[in-house]
């Protein structure tokens, strides 16, 4: 008596195997087209060309663009300092292979979520559809995102970026949503009332005041795809994630909290640079005032 029913079991397991084989008869020759332009022309040539750059240049880019994000002379050194780290215990191209995947992730992640998320602020019938839908994404585990892209692409590296989008993708949506609904209705009506149009009410008005917002979602992307850099080793994605995932199956534990330790100070580095780029103009300037005297 303690046993569930029988006769009220049902199992999903079969109509989703039906409707996954019948999306791969028909759509599996332009998934397999489209996973490999994406890897020939977009993945593979970043990839090659960032791991062309000098090791020097890397670090001289990591020390400009933190220190022209955080107006910090010791932060822009300390950061720096970390990614030298990562080169010196060894994982110098683990780390590139890693930033590669990230940045191509976070790129179609961005180029997919801010017009979702701009159309999501001035719809109130798409909000309510896409809300629900990145309650689910959001909450979903992620080895769970693992196994469509599996069952579609195969293995390999361009199945990790597309499962690493859309687990990194909701939080842009809802923060570039978010930031354009908080831009006060008075600043909407008078840009109207001087003759801007909706396309410049946009670019002049609502994003520029919802920059904050959406460079806190953008942040938050580039997290939850560094998150995900373990998981996608798992199907093929190299880079740092492989050492860690290699680390676990020979139960070297050296090797895989060294990479461990690298990916962590990749996260800050790039957390603390987008961080940056969040605060507006004049908090960066208070900024800069502040470590100049």
């Amino acid at each position: 008596m303690t046993s569930f029913p029988e006769a009220l079991k049902i199992s999903l397991v079969e109509p989703i195997n039906d409707a996954v084989d019948a999306v791969n008869n028909r759509f599996g020759d332009a998934f397999h087209d489209g996973a490999v332009w994406l890897l020939r022309h977009v993945l593979v040539p970043f990839e090659s060309a960032l791991r062309a750059l000098p090791w020097w240049l890397v670090l001289a880019a990591v020390f400009l663009l933190s220190l022209h994000a955080t107006r910090r002379w010791p932060h822009a050194i300390g950061y720096t300092a970390c990614v030298l780290l990562v080169g010196c215990l060894g994982l110098w191209d683990q780390l590139l292979q890693t930033l590669a995947l990230v940045i191509v992730a976070t790129l179609i992640a961005v180029a997919l979520a801010l017009p979702l998320g701009i159309l999501s602020a001035r719809s109130d019938g798409l909000r309510r559809l896409l809300m629900p839908l990145l309650d689910v994404m959001q909450t979903m585990p992620s080895f769970v995102y693992l196994v469509p892209v599996l069952m579609l692409f195969g293995l390999g590296k361009v199945p990790a970026i597309l499962a690493t989008i859309i687990y990194a993708t909701p939080p842009l949506i809802r923060l570039t949503d978010l930031g354009i609904r908080q831009v006060s209705a008075e600043l909407t009506e008078a840009a109207l009332s001087f003759g801007a149009t909706r396309w410049q009410l946009l670019i002049g008005v609502q994003l520029p005041l919802a920059r904050p917002s959406i460079m806190a979602g953008l942040n938050q992307t580039i997290m939850m795809a560094l998150g995900m850099v373990v998981v996608a080793s798992m199907i093929g994605a190299r880079g740092l994630g492989e050492d860690v995932l290699e680390g676990i199956q020979t139960v070297n534990i050296g090797r895989g909290l060294q990479a461990g330790i690298a990916i962590v100070i990749l996260a800050i580095v790039m957390d603390r640079i987008t961080q940056g780029y969040g605060r507006d103009r004049r908090q960066r300037k208070a900024q800069t005032d502040k470590a100049s005297t």
